[in-house]
């Protein structure tokens, strides 16, 4: 959630932030409203229940009929007490639903627009020229890395298994993802993939998107992660943490579940668009006022990582209207494919600001020893559909692949042949 107190003193602000988004700017008005009727309703139940304790101290005082008055009176009035109880209870839930229906606000310097008005910052590396190239379906299969026809016979399209070197590939991948974190101050975490409707909701990921995410009905009412961004907030839920030190960093090790819910017909050959993969995300607490320097670290981490994995790609600010819900500002890594003759997302880093504490109640300290509301971020350090880009990019003439020097360390292979 937004600050209350933003909406309330700069109202044009969180307007504007909602037509950015291509959001309604009229639920910053239904908030007003809803919150005004609270507290409204908060002063009409304070006013009866002091009227109701000073008639309380006058019964302990009256003797004969005019106790007996005052007792009729006492229940006439605790009967306007429990009504008017019951009003501010649902005025606070109204406002509670209209307070979440709003967006982060945008940051801004993101860019204006919707998913095609990015603004690229950076190229890095050299696209190289490959004669005929294959793409990675088939690098994978003639390598004997990748099964797609089983994982569909097993579990219906857009699953599939890894197989031989491929599951050394992803797991040599993910491991040195693991490594360059814990040297650069995350510590390592594998954690649940089901959580609980608060958490998944208090990340954000149960608006606008919630059709991407698995849920397990009936008497469980747990969700399918589909990032480990999701335990990771809610790790610290309604704690107050130190940050004294310095941010907390942690970097999560999970299986995630998307089910790419109107994607059909979009990036659906291979493995860029599957419903299970793995992922190693990176999470960060930090003060508010160090968030825009935590986000420039995590985008300089993910760098990083992706010269280890040696592919040219490009850095780009996510406009305003293709943010998710919870980030303020985002910047993607999109590696180029060479079939496809274009960049395909390989990591996304958002600033959540202090939207995501504020619905989880993630808290700090400040000098005075006051608790304030602490600022979340994330960003990808490897996953499953960078496959795609190390195939393709490091294919050679025979079929084979040469993999990066850093990268066939942890795969125990520097060449991937045909079998």
């Amino acid at each position: 959630m937004i600050d209350l107190k933003i909406v309330r003193d700069d109202p044009d602000l969180v307007r504007a932030s909602q037509r950015a988004r291509g959001e309604d700017p009229g639920l910053v008005d239904a908030l007003l409203e809803a919150d005004a009727a609270r507290r409204a309703a908060i002063v009409e139940a304070d006013s009866l229940r002091s009227e109701q304790k000073a008639l309380g101290k006058q019964v302990g005082k009256a003797q004969g009929d005019e106790k007996q008055a005052l007792l009729a009176k006492g229940k006439e009035l605790a009967e306007k007490v429990k009504a008017a109880v019951a009003r501010q209870a649902e005025a606070e839930a109204a406002t509670a639903r209209a307070h979440r229906a709003i967006s982060n606000i945008v940051a801004p310097e993101a860019p204006a627009g919707g998913e095609d008005d990015y603004v690229v910052l950076e190229h890095v590396g050299e696209v190289r020229e490959i004669e005929n190239p294959k793409d990675h379906l088939e690098l994978g299969e003639s390598l004997g890395l990748l099964d797609m026809e089983r994982g569909a016979k097993v579990s219906g399209s857009r699953f599939y298994f890894l197989t031989g070197q491929g599951a050394f590939l992803q797991l040599g991948l993910l491991n040195m993802a693991a490594q360059k974190a814990a040297a650069n101050g995350f510590q390592l975490m594998i954690p649940p993939v089901l959580v609980r409707p608060e958490v998944m909701e208090g990340t954000g990921f149960l608006g606008a998107h919630a059709d991407e995410v698995y849920h397990l009905d009936k008497d469980d009412d747990l969700y399918l992660v589909g990032t480990s961004e999701v335990p990771l907030a809610g790790y610290h839920m309604d704690e107050i943490l130190d940050l004294s030190g310095g941010p907390r960093r942690y970097a999560g090790w999970s299986t995630c579940f998307r089910r790419e819910a109107g994607s059909y017909g979009k990036d659906t050959r291979g493995i860029i668009r599957v419903h299970q993969f793995d992922k190693v995300e990176g999470f960060i607490y930090c003060k508010p006022e160090d968030a825009e320097a935590e986000h420039q670290r995590l985008l300089n981490w993910e760098k990083e990582m992706l010269a280890a994995i040696d592919v040219p790609y490009r850095v780009i600010d996510v406009a305003g209207g293709d943010l998710g819900s919870s980030a303020a500002r985002k910047f993607d890594c999109e590696a180029w494919i060479p079939t496809q003759n274009t960049y395909r997302e390989l990591t996304s880093t958002s600033n959540c600001t202090t939207f995501q504490a504020r619905r989880l109640s993630i808290r700090y300290r400040d000098e005075n020893g006051k608790p304030q509301i602490a600022a979340t971020l994330n960003g990808t350090l490897a996953t499953t559909r960078w496959l795609v880009a190390i195939l393709e990019n490091h294919q050679q003439p025979d079929g084979s692949v040469r993999l990066p020097a850093e990268l066939a360390k942890f795969v125990g292979t520097d060449v991937l042949t045909p079998r």
